[in-house]
């Protein structure tokens, strides 16, 4: 069986987007790869972060993974921080990667500029990245189309340690969803949907309530036009609201399009609305019951153990590739 592994930030809100470009996706994928789903604490504070919310937020990433439909019995779901093997691959890492390729870093450009400052972990912390995916033999990693330079370089590093050191890298392939893979803003759907876009209303929250989804929805921008109908070049706003729906209620969109002929927005975006909340809504239940129970603890603890097992033997592989430490006496 092929290895999987994905890493989330616990960096607050989860957004439609990310549950439909990745979380969604994880909840099939489980039932066919051996499935590592990280949640990257030590990623997190490459920026700065408030102590006590990043507790807060790692726990409610975990709590909203098994709310989605992750199975912890059939995948491993561990906190990067609690397999010290993280640290101490990404460190090795980093002393084979080369300074002019982590500057070239898109992300890296974007979050350090303007900014006379800048922490040496936002440089850095691709080869963090590739040693999350490498202590696991990972042969596949499902990403958006914004960490694909990121798995191009941990491709790179993993060949570089190979050739130097000795063969025991997998290579990882890349998988960037067919489908999905770019929601996009309510407000501006030319863009990416954020949970740090400063227009509210230009993300849905996993844990917004009915009566807020309604609302964001009901203001998402279309067109004047009036037609339901997918036309991404021409009607961006209506193509991306299609979508949404599409992928959500598991019909096709030519099948949408015939039901809301004639139709105006207000019923299209009214029964989008529902499709949504009625996605939402037992992921809620679930999250809530989950945050308020020992269960999920005991779930963190489990996925440690395992995650621990298997990252900590990579680790003597690598120091013993690298020379480190002392020869075992026989």
């Amino acid at each position: 069986m092929q290895t999987i592994f994905s890493g989330i930030q616990p960096s607050g809100t989860i957004t439609l987007g990310n549950y439909i470009g990745a979380m969604k996706q994880f909840v099939d994928l489980q039932n066919e790869y051996n499935c590592y789903f990280c949640i990257v604490d030590q990623h997190a504070i490459t920026l700065p972060q408030d102590p006590q919310q990043l507790r807060k937020n790692i726990r409610s990433l975990a709590a909203m993974y098994i709310a989605v439909g992750i199975d912890p019995e059939k995948v491993t779901l561990f906190i990067q921080s609690e397999v010290p093997a993280h640290a101490q691959a990404g460190w090795m890492l980093q002393c084979v990667s080369y300074i002019g390729e982590l500057e070239r870093m898109t992300q890296f450009k974007d979050k350090s500029s303007g900014k006379e400052a800048i922490p040496a972990g936002l440089l850095t912390y691709p080869p963090l990245m590739a040693g999350d995916i490498l202590l696991y033999s990972t042969d596949i990693v499902p990403v958006g189309e914004d960490q694909k330079q990121h798995l191009e370089l941990t491709r790179d590093i993993a060949e570089r340690f190979n050739k130097k050191y000795n063969e025991i890298f997998t290579i990882p392939d890349v998988r960037i969803p067919k489908v999905g893979a770019r929601i996009m803003s309510l407000q501006d759907p030319l863009k990416k949907m954020s949970k740090s876009d400063v227009n509210q209303k230009g993300f849905l929250s996993l844990l917004d309530d009915p009566k807020v989804i309604e609302k964001k929805i009901k203001s998402a921008v279309t067109d004047s036009e009036g037609v339901v109908k997918f036309d991404k070049e021409n009607k961006p706003g209506v193509s991306n609201l299609l979508s949404i729906y599409s992928i959500l209620s598991g019909r096709p969109i030519s099948d949408i399009e015939k039901e809301y002929e004639g139709k105006g927005y207000g019923d299209f975006k009214g029964d989008l609305a529902q499709v949504v909340i009625s996605t939402f809504s037992p992921i809620q239940e679930k999250y809530y019951q989950l945050m308020e129970s020992t269960e999920l603890d005991d779930i963190l603890d489990q996925g440690a153990y395992k995650a621990n097992l298997v990252a900590s033997k990579m680790v003597k592989k690598m120091e013993n590739a690298m020379g480190l430490g002392r020869k075992k006496r026989k």
